[in-house]
């Protein structure tokens, strides 16, 4: 079993940056490692995806140049540095690592296997 936890959530105003953080226990960390996001009445959406060498990721078209994906494999850590928030970014923001096999960054929830419980990122106007 793995187990994930994040940290790092809460209220920020639009402008700001937060630092989310995701520490893994049970088993060597995944190779791909992720995070998506799900807002108030939306469907849970990927955010952004990072292999194990972290030289492959992956972000959703509405993060991309704001988020940075990184990953810490000897803290078994993984991280989302997230720059000039915006109200639309109010999420609750999860941790997922990869299946088995899975090798490549990729924004489909059926390709992780193992999920955290979830942040809370509140983003004020």
């Amino acid at each position: 079993q793995v187990q994930l936890a994040e940290s790092g959530g809460g209220l920020v105003q639009a402008g700001g940056s937060l630092r989310l953080s995701c520490a893994t226990s049970g088993r060597t960390i995944s190779s791909v490692m992720a995070w998506f996001r799900q807002a108030p009445g939306k469907e849970r959406g990927f955010v952004a995806a990072i292999d194990w060498s972290g030289g492959s990721t992956a972000y959703a078209n509405s993060v991309k140049g704001r988020f940075t994906i990184s990953r810490d494999n000897a803290k078994n850590t993984v991280y989302l540095h997230m720059n000039s928030l915006n109200s639309e970014d109010t999420a609750v923001y999860y941790c997922a690592a990869g299946r088995l096999g899975v090798e490549t960054p990729a924004p489909f929830a059926s390709h992780y296997s193992y999920w955290g419980q979830g942040t809370q990122v509140t983003v004020s106007s």
